[in-house]
């Protein structure tokens, strides 16, 4: 069941892929806090056993007391049903967080991996030390992933109306061909803290979401880029892949859905 008001918007198929996302997370304070009780209320009503992690995820130190305050703490309840969580780096992250066990990232900066059920790959980038052994990588793995959907997350947004920072171009320049080449359907980012959901670039879906930790108040400009956008509040996502449809729904930390809707995956339009 919901939180009181809260209404699941998602079709919560028994044989969908369920996942949730976040970005910008870890500041251990009572924000990250409040989002992750609405993480775990929602679960109750929508069964997510995947949480990407769009990077930052350890603010202001990497000791095994951050680990437990920005993440462990927090997470509790997730972790003890069983949930994984998918890490990316972010510009505030050490390195050294490839080896936290926790975060599943098997010792590299980036990886690929696939849930049990579904046509579903997703793909996680070290957005803030692009070079040219990661673009192959990424170049072979998307070329023979052989699944319908692929995903890719990451910390820096190739589009964002953030005043902050904004869209990262010369990471688009490098990748964003790539994406294009090869069908991928979605990109998740976060670093600006807000929420953000593009225009579709060509044919492209892009979300930034970088306010489940931090926040940034009235930070989204007056761009053509904007779909829709939230930046009064914290907030996590909800997503559902139902065969060739993605279904996604935005939580704020006061329960409140900010957005949410569907779309068809490129090969299947």
């Amino acid at each position: 069941m919901a939180l009181a008001g809260q209404q699941l918007t998602l079709p919560n198929g028994r044989n969908s892929v369920h996942f949730a996302v976040i970005g910008d997370s870890g500041t251990g304070n009572a924000n990250q806090a409040r989002v992750a009780q609405r993480m775990t209320t929602m679960r109750a009503a929508f069964p997510f056993d995947i949480v990407l992690m769009l990077g930052d995820n350890l603010y202001g130190g990497h000791s095994a007391r951050d680990y437990r305050a920005k993440f462990e703490v927090p997470y509790k309840a997730l972790l003890g049903a069983g949930v994984k969580f998918y890490a990316s780096l972010g510009n505030h992250d050490d390195s050294s967080e490839v080896l936290y066990e926790p975060f599943n990232m098997n010792g590299k900066k980036y990886y690929t991996f696939k849930p049990p059920n579904g046509s579903v790959r997703f793909f996680a980038l070290d957005s803030t030390y692009m070079d040219k052994d990661q673009l192959a990588w990424l170049d072979k793995e998307l070329a023979g992933s052989g699944s319908d959907w692929k995903i890719v997350f990451f910390h820096h947004p190739l589009y964002s109306s953030g005043a902050a920072h904004g869209s990262t171009e010369s990471l688009r320049r490098q990748i964003e061909p790539l994406f294009v080449q090869h069908g991928v359907d979605v990109v998740f980012s976060g670093h600006d803290h807000f929420y953000e959901r593009i225009r579709p670039q060509q044919g492209i879906h892009y979300f930034v979401s970088g306010g489940a930790g931090k926040l940034r108040r009235g930070n989204i400009r007056k761009t053509a880029l904007t779909e829709k956008g939230f930046d009064q509040g914290y907030h996590f996502m909800l997503l559902e892949v139902a065969a060739d449809v993605m279904h996604f729904q935005v939580i704020s930390d006061a329960g409140v859905t900010v957005d949410s809707g569907q779309f068809t995956r490129r090969d299947a339009r």
